[in-house]
This record gives C-alpha cells, structure tokens and sequence, in this order.
C-alpha cells in the first residue's frame, strides 16, 4: 500500500510515524509514505495557497491550481491513485470503510486548511472523509487516522493476520473486554472462563460480553444490525439484557 499525502505541514507526520506499527511496517517496505508539500506546486514568488472568499466573509480559501497541479505530478503516468479529500463534509470514518481502502493500491490524502478547498477541488476527490463531528485546525490530523485505521488492515503490518479479526467494529460489534496478568488485581480477578481452558466456553464468553458491552455503549450499533450477523442465541441474550 502507498500513501501519498498532499498538505502544507509535511513535518506533522513526521514523528506520529517514525515508531510503533507503522513505523516498522513503513521501514519493512510494508507501507510506503510519501508527503508533498503543496507549496511546492505555487506559481508565484510568495508560493500562495489561499485567498479571499468570493462573496466576503472572514477566513481564507485554498486555491485550486496548487492542489491540482501536484495531484496531477504525484498520480504520474501509471493507474489513477484513489483520491480522499478530508473535510468534516464527508463521509464518517468507520471500520468497514477502512477495510475497503486497505484493498487499494495506492491512496492520495489531500489535507485542507483554512476555511476549507476551493469547491473545485472536491471534483478531485473520489471520496471526501470526515473523521467525527467536529472541526478541526487541518485535514492533517484526519490523514494521520486514515493512515493508521487502513495502514494496520494491510498485508503484513500487524504481527498476525488474526490480530484485527476481531477489534471493534469488525463484525458491526465493539471488543469483549480484554485481561491479562496478574490474575487477581487489587482485588478484581480475571472472570473464571478465561483461565478455564474450556476454549467453546471462552468464545460463548466473548461473544456475549461484546453484545453486553454494545449494548451498554452503542445501542444504535444493534440497531443499525437488524438480524444481520446476529445468531438466535444472540438474539435470546439480547433480549435478556433488554429486560434487565
């Protein structure tokens, strides 16, 4: 997988990504990263990326030609990048999301500052990415989790390809709870199942506390499941903790 990042502040990811994870799975070759900064692509002796709105109003506005032009030097002569634009306007981030971008190629952030991109940017962008509810100071930050949720889903990056079968959302469910050593800590013990070695017992564990924990947390993730992926079992203890 590639990453090519278009922004105005290239050192922001510098350190987010020289360790951990993705520092290995970019220094293995697992991930390629390449940031480029869009000033680069100005035209002008002051290399200007923003202006004025049109119809007043405070803020500035990035201007389109910078944006396009290194879009344009960075997608090359080979297969066209797929190409995200973060802004709080797009689509919500989500699991399922990740796991469809983590199957592409190669992938092109374009991070907006300011008030925003010029509108003709977004005819760049095959698909526009916001990453909650809120506004941010740039789409840098933004690129930095699109970066980490779809780069850890990619071949090689994680230790086990098991590792994330079952994280959070995955399955349209947030995690079981997760215990390790001591056994007993400052009086809390680690439920009985999990030392049992009753593996059937374990899973039942599991699946039931990460309905327990979704339906304390995030109900409208049930509600959002229907039936969907869900087992008559299931659907008996759900049924239970409604009653509770």
């Amino acid at each position: 997988m590639r990453f090519d990042v278009l922004t105005l502040l290239p050192e922001l990811f510098e350190a987010p990504l020289a360790g951990g994870v993705l520092g290995r799975a970019v220094s293995s070759g697992a991930i390629e990263l390449h940031l480029h900064n869009i000033r680069d692509f100005t035209s002008d002796k002051h290399r200007t990326v923003d202006d004025s709105p049109y119809g007043g109003g405070a803020g500035m506005v990035m201007k389109p030609e910078p944006i396009t032009r290194a879009l344009e030097s960075v997608a090359g002569e080979g297969a066209r990048p797929f190409v995200i634009l973060t802004t709080p306007q797009g689509a919500p981030l989500t699991q399922s999301m990740a796991k469809t971008l983590s199957a592409k190629d190669r992938i092109v952030i374009i991070c907006g500052r300011y008030e925003g991109v010029d509108e003709r940017v977004r005819a760049l962008a095959d698909m526009e990415v916001s990453i909650g509810d809120y506004v941010l100071t740039g789409g840098e930050l933004p690129a930095l989790v699109i970066i980490d949720s779809v780069g850890r889903l990619c071949a090689g990056v994680l230790g086990s390809e098991n590792s994330a079968k079952d994280d959070s959302f995955t399955d349209g469910l947030l995690e079981y709870p997760q215990y390790t050593r001591p056994e007993v800590f400052r009086g809390a013990k680690v439920p009985e199942v999990l030392t049992s070695g009753d593996h059937a017992g374990i899973e039942r564990w599991r699946r039931r506390e990460s309905l327990r924990r979704t339906f304390e947390r995030r109900p409208d993730l049930l509600d959002a499941m229907g039936d969907i992926g869900l087992t008559d079992e299931d659907k008996l203890f759900i049924a239970e903790l409604r009653k509770s």
